[in-house]
């Protein structure tokens, strides 16, 4: 079975973003909250987002809270921050294969992949 894992770049100051809030929602009925992490020092989270009997088609939603993350930095942002919350909305269509979705940050911009 597959898996969901994700993993957040600091591109500003290049380096892992660690202490990023993650929720991911499932959008298939509605938005409903299936589950929130914290990123380690590595930027990774410590366990998959989904697997096993959790990790089934569907469409999804990952909230970055980046906004929080950079200004925790000390950085002087304008309010409202350009970059606050980060959602990715994005499909699963084989529950046997591994996905991967990490994002690249900055104050100024951001951008994701299908990783592996």
């Amino acid at each position: 079975m597959g898996c969901l894992t994700t993993h957040v770049l600091d591109t500003a100051n290049g380096c892992p973003a660690s202490n990023i809030r993650v929720e991911l929602y499932n959008l298939d009925n509605g938005r409903s909250l299936l589950n929130q992490s914290v990123t380690n020092a590595d930027g990774r989270l410590d366990k998959p987002l989904l697997e096993d009997e959790t990790f089934i088609k569907g469409r999804y939603e990952l909230v970055f809270h980046a906004g929080d993350y950079f200004s925790a930095l000390g950085l002087q942002l304008p309010d409202p921050p350009f970059v606050e919350d980060v959602a990715l909305r994005f499909g699963i269509s084989d529950a046997d294969q591994h996905y991967h979705v990490p994002l690249l940050v900055s104050p100024w911009s951001y951008s994701t992949y299908r990783g592996s």
